[in-house]
């Protein structure tokens, strides 16, 4: 308990195993148009956050963080958002430092364990509304997690989150992603982290080394080299440790839902902690045999994505 062993998702049969289930969505899921607003928020340390509302006058935000080199107008995140904005509430998706269409103002970026940037937001936008509520995908589901399960003050208008697609432990995710079929995602983030880093290695040539750049091979390496230094780790290893949200999920007060796909290939055995989840009093576990990473395509296109419908359900209550 709150172990949820059934599952009602029916995936298109001719997306037969994870890999499509994953890369169709990813690739071809046409793009949502929403009139979001765009505002740019500056950070304690001199740097900005660009947020994008959908506002109605609810009393009720939802706050949606994105994957590794996503943004926040992917159209998972913008599925996400129409759903609940259809439904009555206010949306806020954001962006990571660097994410949206300019670098950001530091040598530092974004990472699976930047809580302190999720908590600016939180407590920038809670202040209008009555309920705030949490969903984050892969990335942004460790950093929601993370930041549920952390020692910090949180906002209590904070009432419950949803993570989908979630490396809950990151080291062993990682190489799970750089192996074998699977590296073909992880080369296409490695391209677009090494072109981020080469453009704000122009900006802060002191901070950002690019001597080592050829070298790196896997995000490990990547990781090793940049993430985990720029951002005060010793390196991989010491990021991923201190960054898995599987270490915080005791931790959590408030009602959250994770839902991993057993067939996701970006996730380790250890994103599927079946005996810590039936200790749990406020984390729910979904674990559907299908689904790829933040996939849970629809039988019929047209349709609603199904993580879209049961991050629904479960934030208005119904587990």
């Amino acid at each position: 308990m709150p172990l949820i062993k059934k599952t009602n998702y029916d995936y298109p049969k001719w997306l037969f195993n994870g890999h499509l289930q994953t890369i169709v969505p990813g690739l071809f899921r046409s793009p949502i148009p929403l009139p979001f607003e765009r505002e740019r928020v500056n950070t304690p340390d001199g740097d900005f956050l660009d947020l994008d509302w959908l506002k109605q006058g609810s009393s009720n935000l939802i706050i949606i963080s994105h994957g590794l080199e996503g943004n926040s107008r992917r159209p998972y995140m913008a599925g996400m958002a129409r759903q609940f904005f259809a439904q009555g509430f206010d949306v806020l998706n954001w962006n990571y430092r660097g994410c949206s269409e300019e670098l950001n103002n530091k040598p530092i970026f974004y990472h699976s364990g930047a809580t302190y940037d999720l908590d600016h937001v939180v407590n920038h936008a809670a202040t209008a509304y009555e309920a705030v509520y949490l969903v984050g995908f892969s990335l942004g589901g460790n950093l929601t997690l993370k930041y549920l399960g952390e020692s910090r003050q949180k906002s209590p208008k904070i009432q419950k989150a949803v993570a989908i697609s979630v490396p809950l432990h990151l080291e062993s995710s990682c190489h799970k992603i750089s192996s074998g079929e699977n590296i073909v995602y992880a080369k296409r983030f490695l391209k677009t982290l090494k072109e981020k880093v080469v453009r704000k290695a122009q900006k802060f040539p002191d901070d950002i080394p690019l001597g080592v750049l050829r070298k790196i091979k896997t995000l490990q390496d990547f990781d090793d080299h940049y993430t985990g230094p720029l951002h005060g780790f010793e390196d991989a290893h010491d990021y991923y440790e201190q960054n898995s949200s599987l270490y915080f999920l005791e931790n959590i007060a408030v009602p959250a839902l994770i839902l991993n796909a057993q067939n996701d290939p970006f996730l380790s055995d250890k994103c599927f902690p079946i005996s810590l989840g039936r200790k749990l009093d406020t984390v729910w576990m979904e674990f559907p045999k299908y689904g790829g990473h933040v996939g849970f395509s629809p039988r019929k296109k047209e349709d609603i994505y199904w993580s879209e419908k049961r991050a629904f359900e479960f934030i208005t209550g119904n587990q």
